[in-house]
């Protein structure tokens, strides 16, 4: 049986209904694209209308198109929405490249990562130069994540600047993907702990043409500490090393407290003092119960074993 050898794009869309049109229109104009899969995460908006009626369209010209749409029951969220397109594309495609539908990755970039691709590139990943249009928050707290997580991680390490929103996979990459099936995804992690090798291409992300972002600071707070959790255990290990510096600490200053007693007598301890340590201790341990709390979190949602998404319908134009 001849091995497939075309490329596919995956294409999570949340609420893009001003854009999706243009978007798949951009997407099938890049020559080497063999079909565009497109997963519906839950939108409030009419996404799914726009694309059912760009599918009539082409198909009432006599022209169909080759786009699919999954349509998810509710909002999984967008890891789950790429493993639903990779678990469609699997088997199907020489290469699947991963791109948001917002239109601020460049589809016209694939074609360049699809010709790294053909010069034997395992995984090809669009970087974001130093031109990037975001806000200098943004930027600065993205690349203060990556700094941190490095330093936390010592399996894998993150390139500022590299992300899920655009990248090619070969056929091993996207098998070796699926076959992970954690409940907390953290995709930028995922993939190269994979180890497979990546090709760095660079580009310039713009300012969304229309719509808002779904990625609020928080999410993108929790997102960053749910992959913290993902890959490291040192989080652990550091509340482990503070309780014993806590403790040896506490030892010292007692120790001190009776020998002062011992050469002159007992006096009036501080209430000030006292309230100090009680809340200082206190707070620590309710930090690390929360530290200890995630992980235990992330084992009962693990055991449970529920399907990461549900699919509503296809839609094959």
């Amino acid at each position: 049986m001849e091995k497939p050898s075309g490329v596919w794009v995956v294409a999570a869309c949340f609420n893009e209904q001003a854009v999706i049109s243009q978007f798949i229109e951009r997407v099938l104009a890049v020559s080497e694209v063999e079909r565009l899969v497109l997963i519906d995460d839950g939108s409030r908006d009419d996404t799914v209308a726009h694309i059912c009626a760009w599918q009539q369209r082409q198909q009432k010209l006599g022209d169909p198109a080759p786009v699919t749409l999954l349509e998810l029951t509710r909002n999984f969220g967008k890891e789950a929405a790429m493993l639903a397109g990779l678990d469609h594309v699997n088997g199907h495609c020489g290469a699947a490249v991963l791109i948001d539908s917002d239109l601020q990755h460049p589809p016209e970039l694939i074609q360049t990562m699809v010709e790294h691709w053909h010069d034997g590139a395992e995984v090809v990943s669009a970087v974001r130069d130093d031109s990037d249009q975001e806000s200098f928050l943004k930027i600065a707290s993205a690349s203060w994540f990556y700094r941190v997580f490095n330093a936390l991680v010592d399996t894998i390490q993150l390139r500022d600047g590299a992300g899920d929103q655009l990248i090619l996979l070969n056929a091993f990459a996207v098998e070796a993907l699926i076959t992970m099936r954690e409940s907390s995804r953290f995709f930028k992690g995922l993939l190269p702990w994979t180890g497979f090798r990546s090709v760095e291409v660079p580009y310039q992300r713009v300012t969304r043409l229309a719509g808002q972002t779904a990625w609020s600071p928080f999410k993108l707070f929790t997102y960053a500490i749910d992959g913290i959790f993902s890959f490291s255990a040192i989080p652990l290990q550091v509340w482990t090393a503070l309780g014993v510096v806590v403790s040896l600490v506490s030892l010292l200053y007692a120790s001190m407290i009776a020998l002062r007693t011992v050469l002159f007598g007992i006096d009036l301890p501080g209430y000030a003092s006292l309230m100090t340590a009680v809340l200082f201790l206190g707070g620590i341990q309710l930090i690390g119960i929360g530290v200890l709390g995630n992980y235990i979190g992330r084992i009962y949602v693990e055991v449970k074993g529920r399907p990461h998404y549900f699919i509503r319908a296809i839609h094959n134009s």
